[in-house]
């Protein structure tokens, strides 16, 4: 391990991994998300039998807060929108020769890593991937390969990976395969404890081998079904270049989920367009921005970190607060605002694609199990600046509490004053006013979907032969299911995510599976 003693507490998971009053101070902060989401609903609920009028005006308040996000978000995700349409236009390769004091030749001054971890997905899902860095308007002799599998998944996934390097392995300036071993202690399965075995072994095996520093490493962290548009490395490379301190900093492009959107039923799409929206959005909140999925990092700001945490399920967001933690609050996210590629969630049935789509946003709300983490840190490191403390808390529970009770507050349970308050509160002008003033917010904050729904038809790649007006025009319409999809994969995943974290039924990492064989019609 390359921790410092002082940062012993580092790679917390759980409350299991402490003793003595440790434990339970952290038990209590697992169980901290829970009880304001339940209390939260529970009171709404309480207020309505008992408080109807006090009910309706929370609703109508909830309403407006709602309608005013929606503008404040939409105005975010537009912004976004042009400087990512801008930048995807920008020749990054010359803007690197226009940077002062930047070496001659940008391409021979770094080493990207690229770690691909994968599981069992099928060999074209991986080739795919690997295609697009040699596609990329960027020297792969500048470029390693870490091909990183799971000795879990057994012998296909070796030969999966042994094909990969047959075939490409020698356009780059390396390429390895490692294998995760199953059974070491204090691992769980998944991408997490993956990651951080693979790169131990590309350390040893790759950058010691061939005298490469640290800190001219730039380590793209992906999953399995990344693909990276043309100018991803140098734009990531003129990021790392411009950043005064790119050893105290990680860099997120844009994941946009549509390698398979014309595959995609329309359920799998809105989802996906959904999340890339809301990862658009924090690109213009840098102060709120965390890691997450396909992400880039300097290696020696790793390895003084000891990699990711290979207990958490929550690997992509974990490692920049094992970053924060391990820099004393002196770490940033810098947002490229720049794409790279990954695929919808389809499976060959509708009704098993809703179902990943459930256990793939269960798993992302589990990212909550952050702010146990975070409270615990910030009371253990007395280095980190307070209001760095406290905006970090803030920001985060905040965002768990409102991604849990706000869809449900709105589209469900802030209706039942109308059903339950009695004839007394039904008599009143509030009972008669609060559906139309809820609908009036709310009719205005659809102008939200109006952007979201421009927005998407921009980012749709060119649609296949045999694709009809018919699934075009669903590409607008599906934007009527956000409602449902904010209650049924939000909500209540984000609910059960902090329900087994309270209750301490910790969840484990869930692999999505992924194809490209499936096709769903809407």
């Amino acid at each position: 391990m390359n921790l410092p003693q002082q940062y012993w507490y580092l790679h917390t998971a759980r409350a299991r991994d402490l003793t003595g009053r440790d434990y339970y101070l952290y038990r209590a902060f697992e169980m901290l998300p829970a009880v304001l989401s339940f209390g939260t609903l529970g009171g709404f609920v309480f207020l309505a039998f008992k408080k109807p009028v006090w009910a309706a005006y929370l609703t109508i308040i909830f309403s407006a807060y709602w309608f005013f996000k929606t503008a404040y978000l939409s105005i975010h995700l537009r912004y976004n929108f042009k400087r990512m349409r801008h930048n995807m236009r920008v020749n990054w390769r010359e803007k690197l020769h226009d940077i002062p004091g930047a070496p001659a030749k940008a391409e021979s001054h770094f080493v990207h890593l690229v770690m691909l971890p994968f599981y069992d997905e099928p060999y074209e899902v991986l080739e795919e991937s690997v295609q697009s860095y040699l596609h990329s308007e960027w020297d792969p002799k500048t470029m390693a390969l870490c091909i990183a599998g799971e000795s879990k998944a057994g012998e296909t996934a070796r030969m999966t990976a042994e094909k990969l390097k047959s075939i490409y392995g020698d356009q780059f300036l390396d390429c390895i395969i490692t294998l995760h071993p199953e059974g070491i202690e204090g691992d769980i399965p998944g991408k997490g404890s993956n990651l951080a075995y693979a790169a131990e072994e590309a350390r040893r095996r790759i950058l010691d081998a061939r005298e490469i520093p640290y800190e001219h490493v730039i380590v793209s962290a992906f999953d399995s079904d990344t693909v990276v548009y043309p100018q991803y490395f140098a734009c990531l490379t003129y990021h790392v270049m411009t950043e005064p301190y790119p050893e105290r900093t990680s860099f997120q492009p844009v994941p946009l989920y549509n390698n398979n959107i014309w595959e995609a039923p329309m359920l799998s799409r809105v989802i996906a367009y959904s999340s890339s929206f809301w990862q658009m959005i924090q690109q213009e909140r840098p102060e709120k921005l965390a890691t997450f999925s396909s992400h880039a990092v300097i290696f020696k700001s790793l390895y003084e970190a000891d990699y990711w945490q290979r207990n958490v399920v929550s690997e992509d967001s974990r490692i920049y607060w094992n970053l924060f933690a391990r820099y004393d609050g002196d770490y940033k996210v810098v947002p490229m605002a720049y794409p790279v590629s990954m695929d919808a969630n389809v499976a060959p049935t509708f009704l098993k694609t809703a179902q990943n789509i459930y256990k793939q946003h269960r798993r992302w709300t589990y990212g909550v199990e952050n702010v146990p983490y975070i409270l615990f840190t910030c009371l253990k490191n007395p280095r980190i600046p307070f209001a760095k403390k406290a905006r970090a808390i803030f920001f985060q529970i905040e965002g768990f509490w409102s991604l849990a009770t706000h869809p449900l507050i709105l589209f469900a349970i802030g209706w039942l004053p109308i059903f339950v308050g009695g004839s007394a509160f039904n008599a009143t002008v509030l009972s008669y006013n609060l559906p139309l003033i809820a609908k009036s917010f709310m009719t205005a904050a659809m102008f939200g979907l109006i952007v979201s729904a421009a927005i998407c038809m921009y980012l749709i790649p060119e649609a296949p032969a045999g694709a009809g007006r018919f699934r075009k025009v669903m590409m607008l319409a599906q934007w009527i299911l956000v409602p449902a999809t904010m209650v049924i994969f939000s909500s209540i995943p984000g609910l059960e995510s902090q329900t087994r974290l309270a209750i301490g039924r910790y969840l484990g990492f869930w692999v999505t599976p992924k194809s490209r064989e499936l096709a769903t019609s809407d």
